[in-house]
């Protein structure tokens, strides 16, 4: 059983945990993952280690809440257990010897650029970050970014805060503009890091994407987590997270990505109802 130590509402869908468990914490390391069971009845899902502790062995997670499972950790508060907590999994983010980097963060995705964001920090390079939301409602992080970037984009498709328009958007104006960057680390929706693979690939920029497909148990075995990198399949549990963005077929990622969809909103819908919660408070 793992604690939950301390729990944030980021905003009305996304909530971060703190959660006691020190062995993982003492090896994390930026862009490796954990997989969760909130309960006895409850399925395995991946999360990404959001950031650790391993002064007082605690790791973070941030999650969307977008179906039963989440639904049912959401409901944890602190002082309650998790069940089931095993990592730290997939390979640790290739970020050493890098000196300029741009960090692009697309929503939740936000969660997994932060301790990229952050370890480059703190080994001197120079970061600039750009984080993208739908609207204001929606941003998360923004104080934590902007501890750790020499700078930082907002924007918004509405421009209800920062700027309006695209990621992308940023990130060609910085090319424009003269900039220079190692290496170009984009997290977040599938077609947000197939658009930026796009973009940089026309200004031949290194780039790398976490991919998030479907998982089952983490450790290779089942398949589910299968990726076509250039002529390969590769696993993301093992062989990744992190991928060559110019090499990801992102079109067989999003239509992998949404066999389940169906199946998913009707078991966040029967978990809502289990707990008897209101429409909006179960609302994806």
């Amino acid at each position: 059983m793992f604690k939950v130590v301390k729990k944030k509402i980021l905003n009305s869908n996304v909530s971060m945990m703190e959660i006691s468990a020190k062995m993982i914490a003492d090896k994390a390391r930026p862009g490796q993952f954990l997989m969760l069971r909130v309960d006895q009845d409850g399925e395995r899902i991946p999360l990404t280690i959001a950031d650790c502790n391993r002064k007082y062995g605690t790791v973070s997670i941030i999650f969307q809440i977008v179906g039963s499972t989440t639904t049912r950790l959401n409901r944890l508060n602190e002082g309650d257990h998790i069940k089931d907590l095993v990592g730290p999994l997939g390979k640790a983010s290739e970020l050493d010897g890098l000196k300029k980097v741009a960090v692009i963060g697309g929503g939740v995705g936000c969660a997994i650029a932060y301790p990229v964001a952050k370890y480059l920090h703190l080994s001197n390079a120079i970061v600039h970050s750009i984080i993208g939301f739908r609207n204001k409602n929606l941003v998360i992080l923004q104080d934590e970014f902007e501890k750790i970037s020499n700078r930082l984009i907002i924007m918004t498709d509405d421009g209800s805060f920062g700027n309006k328009g695209l990621v992308t958007d940023a990130l060609e104006n910085l090319i424009n503009s003269g900039e220079k960057y190692d290496k170009v680390i984009a997290i977040g929706p599938l077609v947000m890091m197939k658009f930026v693979s796009r973009l940089t690939q026309k200004h031949n920029i290194k780039t790398t994407v976490s991919m998030n497909p479907i998982m089952i148990d983490g450790t290779g075995m089942c398949g589910g987590c299968r990726v076509r990198v250039g002529n390969e399949v590769k696993f993301a549990c093992v062989d990744g997270p992190d991928f060559d963005g110019h090499l990801v077929d992102f079109d067989e990622a999003i239509s992998r990505s949404m066999m389940y969809r169906d199946f998913e909103r009707e078991s966040h819908e029967k978990t809502c109802n289990l707990f008897k919660r209101s429409q909006k408070e179960c609302q994806i």
